[in-house]
């Protein structure tokens, strides 16, 4: 496959670019922060200046971006990707953003001549090394199936979904429902122990039952100790979970319960906890700050 352009090297940038070159991919990689990219570079990648100029280089350029903000600011801002993009050129968005986000970055491309595809995944920092995560892919069917040995690589399984847009609606879904969880979930750990009740034994409970996932037993037990080391930071849980609610308002679906988690991650980004992890919402039922 061609040279694959990176763009965006936090958490989880990094670690899927990281993984592409050890399966083989040449990459040119570029993050706001030049200096993220030195460890990807003495790895064999190449940097790209600007987000323009990893778009020259390669044909097929991959973004994972923090938010709508960052997305359309690399894509409309000076030398970004609109700037190099064209006939024959291929970008692919895998960040978390709403669907007019993706649309107004496809129809952007697409006017350039270029062709456009939204793959936001499901799964967090460990996945990603491991390339276990879900991708979720709307847009240009071609560039799905152009850039599938990359997906392959990056992802357990890869979905097509259509049209831009279902791609971002299926990945704020999927994360509104686990913010939810996780705050029933830190609510049940902080209740079994107020009640003198063992909160490990519990967790041993659910893993047995109908409700064992493997969130429930990759994260409780550091929440058990108080400790929040980041694999998806609460903050951009909370954004997420802002956008699946906005979607909701569009689509007339009442979402109390998303509504009310919601809360809690504002709280706990309050609390200074957003740049932990997002079982970190665990924390405001600790201390008794949960949404009132």
């Amino acid at each position: 496959m061609e040279e694959i352009g990176f763009i965006g090297l936090g958490i989880m940038g990094k670690a899927m670019a990281t993984r592409l070159l050890r399966h083989g991919f040449k990459l040119t990689v570029w993050n706001r922060t030049l200096s993220r990219c030195d460890e990807l570079v003495e790895q064999g990648a190449t940097l790209g200046e600007t987000p323009g100029a990893v778009i020259s280089r390669c044909k097929y350029t991959i973004a994972m971006l923090s938010d709508p903000d960052a997305a359309l600011s690399v894509v409309f801002g000076k030398d970004g990707v609109l700037e190099k993009i064209g006939s024959g050129k291929g970008y692919i968005d895998m960040s978390t953003v709403d669907a007019e986000t993706s649309l107004k970055i496809s129809e952007a491309i697409q006017s350039r001549g270029g062709s456009f595809l939204e793959a936001p995944v499901s799964g967090s920092k460990k996945p990603a090394e491991d390339g276990q995560l879900v991708i979720l892919a709307a847009g240009e069917k071609a560039l799905y199936e152009a850039v599938g040995p990359a997906f392959d690589v990056l992802g357990k399984r890869a979905f097509y979904l259509g049209e831009v847009g279902n791609g971002a609606k299926m990945k704020l879904v999927v994360n509104m429902i686990m913010g939810s969880m996780m705050n029933a979930f830190s609510e049940g750990l902080v209740l079994a122990d107020k009640s003198g009740l063992s909160s490990q034994i519990l967790l041993d409970v659910l893993d047995l039952g109908a409700m064992a996932n493997p969130m429930f037993k990759l994260k409780g037990p550091s929440m058990i100790q108080g400790s929040y080391t980041p694999a998806f930071p609460l903050k951009h849980q909370q954004k997420d979970m802002r956008l699946a609610l906005a979607l909701g308002d569009e689509n007339s679906v009442p979402m109390p319960v998303s509504a009310a988690a919601n809360e809690a991650f504002k709280k706990a980004r309050g609390m200074g906890l957003g740049d932990l992890d997002f079982s970190a919402v665990h924390e405001t039922v600790k201390t008794g700050k949960g949404s009132s």
